[in-house]
């Protein structure tokens, strides 16, 4: 099952490579830290300046402007991730003897088909624990 990158087919766009690149720079701590001094700055700044309305109105359309690109950045790595997080489970699903292979669609199911499924693994999951809780006080009536 292992591959080498160059035989998965065409690399990545280079923008979905930059996008990924914005999410990870942004991600990290010191990105926060710098947001939190520019905004501290640009306050102090505006005190000094006497809140000068042009300024505001630069600074909210940047705010905005950065906001609705980083949802989209945000959008894109998410579902990027996702969509290879799901070809891992599908591809243990297929792995697995003796799985329910209806799963390996179950995204596309309906809402009363996702209840279903998820009404029955309930049931698997209160069986099991209940299983686990009678071997434990069984085990403890043997010591």
């Amino acid at each position: 099952m292992t591959r080498l990158a160059s035989s998965r087919g065409p690399s990545r766009s280079s923008a979905s490579l930059l996008l990924s690149r914005a999410d990870r720079y942004a991600s990290r701590p010191a990105a926060a830290v710098l947001v939190v001094a520019v905004a501290g700055a640009w306050l102090i700044v505006s005190i000094v300046a006497g809140f000068p309305a042009r300024w505001e109105t630069v600074f909210q359309t940047v705010v905005a402007a950065l906001t609705l690109a980083m949802v989209f950045v945000i959008q894109h790595t998410q579902a990027r991730y996702q969509r290879a997080t799901q070809r891992k489970l599908d591809e243990l699903l297929l792995a697995v003897p003796g799985t329910d292979n209806s799963l390996l669609t179950l995204e596309h199911a309906s809402d009363d088909e996702l209840h279903a499924v998820g009404h029955q693994h309930l049931s698997v999951r209160q069986a099991t624990v209940q299983d686990e809780a009678d071997a434990t006080s069984g085990s403890d009536d043997a010591g």
